[in-house]
């Protein structure tokens, strides 16, 4: 453990260090910065944090991130609610929206299927996803999801789930490389990539 003459600041910079991408140069910056700040802009910061943390909740229809129990793009009647994007994580659909190209809605499946890693669908979003295609009137289900050999063993399973529905199930067009996340796409490849989009023909199509 680092000595930085304050039991206070290596705790805290032991705990931003935890972060994701942060490591404890980077961490003793940020301590330090904030050290020189207003005391009233570090408690903002801190009660921020603390009060996301303790109220955010998740979209009860798409299993985004939302203040209230539908998410803003749930409850936004100017969306598309015939057509609904299946994504890994909450981040993709961030990515998404960034584009500007998508009016639809979302599912989130909060994962994929990795048999290594003991990932399996009923560890998924996906019992709701089948509920939700079933109760409401969906033209269009879009596949976004990583193009790897996990994310196309997803897209098969959930395709066969949905086969019974009868509902174009398609998938995003390859101009996101193969074993890219949609997260690190730039804005006009995913974009023209989610415009670009092709019917799902029940295979895999990873190819190392």
């Amino acid at each position: 453990m680092n000595n930085y003459s304050s039991k206070l600041v290596n705790r805290a910079v032991d705990e931003l260090s935890k972060l994701p991408g942060i490591g404890r140069k980077s961490a003793l910056r940020l301590v330090l910065h904030l050290l020189k700040q207003d005391i009233h802009e570090v408690e903002a910061l801190g009660e921020a944090i603390i009060k996301m943390r303790l109220e955010i909740r998740f979209c009860s229809s798409c299993h985004n991130i939302s203040d209230d129990e539908l998410c803003e793009i749930c409850r936004n009647p100017k969306r598309d609610h015939s057509t609904i994007c299946v994504v890994e994580e909450i981040r993709d659909v961030m990515a998404i929206e960034n584009t500007g190209q998508y009016n639809g809605i979302y599912h989130v499946l909060n994962g994929i299927i990795s048999p290594l890693d003991g990932i399996g669908p009923n560890d998924l979003n996906i019992i709701s996803l089948v509920d939700k295609i079933g109760q409401k009137k969906t033209n269009e289900v879009i596949m976004a999801l990583p193009t790897t050999i996990e994310g196309d063993t997803t897209n098969y399973y959930i395709y066969k789930q949905l086969t019974p529905f009868g509902v174009l199930i398609t998938t995003i067009a390859r101009g996101v490389a193969i074993g890219d996340e949609l997260e690190y796409t730039d804005e006009i490849t995913l974009g023209r990539s989610i415009l670009n989009r092709t019917p799902y023909k029940g295979t895999t199509e990873y190819k190392d």
